[in-house]
């Protein structure tokens, strides 16, 4: 795939575009978005990646694909069907959006389309995975499939039939189907209609037992395809004129404010039983399928061609992750292994070892320790935290905030363990975490069973922060001890995910936690804070404090420089504030990895501010900030790490902590990351004042071991193996 892409941005082109003419002065959110998403679809067109690691990539794509639609085209949807025509700050309306967004989502997944079918397909092939159609099978391997089709998948069949005796049946979100048109006998071709579902809970890509002794490989073929071609027993009698594959997506629903809401728990509970109900927002469909059949579903599902798209019938872009685990090491990066952080090393927890927990809070206690995951191990640093203050008889307290976690949570076994026990735990669990209400609802009834004090958190705001806070007795009286992180308590993307944290025991800032917990369970309007910037109360005024010494010192000829590394890019009156600093010569570097608003390198505007992202083998999800200070040395001016990106609901409609980093060996760690980043010529890309994403290549004379030549993931791999 070319390494440039088209803007989708109406902008001007010239190198020399001023504000005057370069349009809007922010991107478009979801158009943004889109263009990430391209930067996904980019690694699996990636050939320097092992085949199955791209593999992977095309299924990442997919799935945020599936969650763009759910979410911001469900969105964009009920604005429309409100009413709504206003011109954003992007200069678009709902309406021009979602046309915009529908030509530039069909042209990714053309894209998708032909990198599967003309790269990825003859490349199994060539790799030993051979996806066979059951119309090419030999005599032997149908008589085989037909066979295990009646064993394993013909009972669980529902054939359902529409017509006036029956209704339509519910589509479910995400449900794979198949519209199927028939003829009964002597019906004088009178068309009849059947809906039928493919089991959830099924393989989709089924092993053909091998004919030959010396035969290579494996050859698969899919669920779908043996189902397809196996429908005579379920409509017997009946003649099948138009079989067709279907898909379709629901939006995710906007949450109820919780504000007049007397239950929070039953709310949500209440609104997960809504949501599979919702409107639907697209219908992928064979695009083989006969205008009747098109318009049947149309018509049925309630919407328009404007929400059809189309869908392989010979590509599964979500039953392809299975590929992804098959037993070939030899197409996969060699997996990971994080390293223990070398501090905590002595002070893991072990069978027999009564003292670690105590040589736990130690090690916090000589210095404050940044732990960078996954090169670092959660379940060595974090994990044990939790795990060593609820082992530990002199620890009395432990206060958590859990927003998303994993279904065998560890967290919630060793609050439970800790309740139990006779200490005094707290846990703030956030019930609206998008995608997570289910299970969240069923860990809070978890832990009030166990004893645990369950805080469902603050009346109209999203709980998103990532805390602990551990009370423990020591000699000279109660000391505390926390954790602050950029992500969540989830062990499972902590494998893949890239996020920072601090373990402290830092007065100022366990007194500030104090605070903040006492504010999230019980009954305080506002809360005084000497180091932490909590969102919504005093994070955009801290930050905008600090952008603003940084402005005055770019005014009066001192170094002044801002450094952020975030998720998302969106907040209007932050990124004003960050052209307010580029025009008084403050130099800005932003490292953002999904969408971004901000308009980088406008002369006047925005010619001092350059944004990059970087995508690859993890999911880069740290936040980091810097501001100089005045100082030359980047290490000795102000760092922060925190839980918000610089978004509008981050920023004032969340809970959200951001923490300095006070130590100078974390604080170098944290601009090793940024250099890292910044040096990177092989997973980067340089996002233009037009839009448009430019891909890095290494130049010839990199140096093989530098960051230039392997990009940031292995360089920083390789720097946790050094430590």
């Amino acid at each position: 795939m070319p390494t440039t892409k088209r803007s989708h941005h109406a902008a001007a082109k010239a190198s020399d575009a001023s504000p005057a003419d370069i349009g809007p002065r922010f991107f478009n959110r979801d158009l943004s978005w889109l263009e990430f998403n391209r930067r996904v679809l980019a690694q699996a067109a990636d050939v320097t990646l092992p085949l199955l690691d791209r593999v992977r990539f095309l299924t990442i794509f997919t799935s945020n694909l599936d969650e763009f639609f759910m979410k911001r085209v469900g969105l964009l949807k009920r604005a429309v069907h409100a009413g709504v025509d206003a011109v954003g700050h992007d200069g678009l309306t709902p309406r021009q959006q979602l046309a915009a967004i529908r030509e530039l989502v069909n042209e990714l997944i053309g894209q998708r389309a032909t990198l599967f079918d003309t790269e990825i397909r003859p490349a199994l092939d060539r790799a030993g995975i051979h996806l066979v159609r059951y119309a090419d099978l030999a005599t032997k391997d149908k008589s085989w499939a037909e066979e295990w089709y009646r064993t394993n998948v013909f009972p669980t069949l529902t054939p359902l039939a529409v017509d006036p005796t029956h209704r339509f049946p519910f589509i479910s979100n995400l449900s794979e189907n198949l519209a199927i048109r028939a003829e009964a006998p002597g019906g004088k071709g009178e068309h009849l209609f059947a809906r039928l579902k493919f089991p959830p809970n099924i393989r989709r890509f089924i092993a053909l037992p091998q004919r030959e002794e010396r035969a290579q490989g494996v050859r698969l073929v899919h669920l779908h395809d043996i189902i397809r071609n196996n429908l005579d027993d379920l409509f017997p009698g009946m003649k099948l004129t138009e079989i067709a594959g279907f898909r379709v997506t629901r939006s995710a629903g906007i949450q109820k404010d919780d504000l007049d809401t007397a239950n929070l728990l039953q709310s949500v509970e209440a609104d997960l039983k809504q949501r599979r109900f919702a409107r639907v927002v697209r219908l992928e469909l064979d695009p083989k399928v006969s205008s009747s059949v098109e318009r049947w579903l149309l018509d049925k599902l309630n919407i328009d061609g404007k929400d059809l798209y189309d869908l392989p019938p010979e590509a599964d872009f979500t039953g392809i992750a299975e590929l992804c685990d098959l037993d070939r090491p030899d197409l996969r990066l060699k997996p990971w292994k994080p390293v223990v952080p070398p501090r905590l090393a002595s002070a893991l927890l072990q069978p027999g070892n009564d003292k670690a927990p105590a040589n736990f809070f130690a090690a916090i206690r000589k210095q404050d320790i940044l732990v960078h995951h996954p090169y670092e191990s959660f379940a060595a640093s974090v994990e044990r935290f939790i795990a060593a203050a609820a082992g530990d008889p002199d620890v009395i307290t432990i206060k958590q905030t859990l927003y998303r976690t994993s279904p065998d949570s560890p967290f919630i076994e060793h609050l439970i363990r800790a309740a139990e026990s006779g200490k005094q735990v707290a846990c703030l669990v956030e019930l609206r975490a998008r995608f997570d209400e289910d299970r969240n609802v069923r860990f809070a009834r978890s832990l009030e069973k166990a004893g645990v004090h369950v805080a469902y958190g603050v009346q109209g705001l999203k709980t998103h922060c990532k805390t602990s806070l551990v009370v423990r007795r020591e000699r000279h009286g109660l000391r505390c001890y926390a954790h602050l992180g950029t992500g969540n308590y989830h062990p499972k993307t902590a494998q893949l995910y890239t996020d920072v944290g601090l373990l402290t025991c830092d007065p100022e800032i366990t007194g500030d936690m104090v605070n903040l917990f006492n504010f999230l369970t019980g009954l305080a309007a506002t809360q005084s804070y000497s180091r932490l910037l909590v969102a919504p109360h005093t994070m955009r005024g801290g930050f905008y404090q600090l952008i603003d010494r940084e402005i005055a010192n770019a005014k009066a000829g001192r170094p002044a420089r801002i450094m952020a590394k975030i998720n998302s890019m969106e907040d209007r009156e932050t990124t004003e504030k960050l052209y307010e600093a580029s025009a008084a010569g403050v130099r800005i570097t932003l490292i953002v990895r999904g969408f971004c608003c901000l308009r980088p390198g406008v002369p006047g505007l925005s010619e001092n501010i350059r944004v990059i992202s970087v995508v690859g083998r993890f999911l880069e999800h740290s936040r980091i900030f810097h501001f100089a200070d005045g100082s030359d040395d980047p290490v000795d001016g102000d760092w922060l790490i925190g839980s918000a990106d610089w978004m509008y609901r981050n920023l004032s409609n969340r809970v959200e902590v951001a923490v300095p980093v006070l130590d100078r060996d974390a604080r170098a760690r944290l601009f090793e990351i940024f250099a890292v980043h910044l040096a990177d010529q092989r997973q980067a890309w340089d996002l233009s004042h037009d839009g448009a994403y430019t891909r890095r290549t290494p130049q010839a004379d990199a140096h093989p071991d530098s960051p230039a030549a392997i990009g940031t993931f292995e360089s920083l791999m390789r720097s946790a193996l050094s430590q």
